[in-house]
């Protein structure tokens, strides 16, 4: 089965997930969010795979969300895209995809939902 994770090497639940997948004895492909932010379609994907809205997937600890006025209810979803394109840190991490489906791995127990792993 073909995992792919949406990962931040910075990030310690990131790089939890990202050990469970390998000790399952998977090699996901790994997706440096940051050096390669996923595009709008894919993001867009990603959500409704994740049954998520844009809103859903921010990151304020660390990031712009406060400058870039994040927390006004009033902004669309798709002036939530534009900030987590021009933006990707705000992106909530790790997103886990694979044939069982994406999951937002937090907390990462979520992994087990989509990958079959030893917790």
């Amino acid at each position: 089965m073909s995992v792919t994770i949406y990962h931040n090497p910075n990030c310690s639940t990131s790089r939890k997930v990202l050990a469970l997948l390998r000790d399952s004895g998977q090699e996901p492909t790994v997706i440096e969010y940051l050096k390669t932010p996923p595009s709008r379609a894919t993001m867009k994907k990603l959500l409704k795979d994740m049954g998520m809205k844009p809103r859903d997937i921010l990151r304020r600890s660390g990031t712009p969300y406060d400058e870039l006025g994040l927390d006004d209810q009033k902004l669309s979803n798709d002036q939530i895209l534009d900030a987590l394109e021009a933006h990707p840190i705000l992106m909530q991490r790790p997103v886990v995809v694979s044939a069982k489906g994406t999951r937002l791995c937090r907390p990462l127990e979520k992994v087990a939902e989509v990958v079959d792993v030893k917790l």
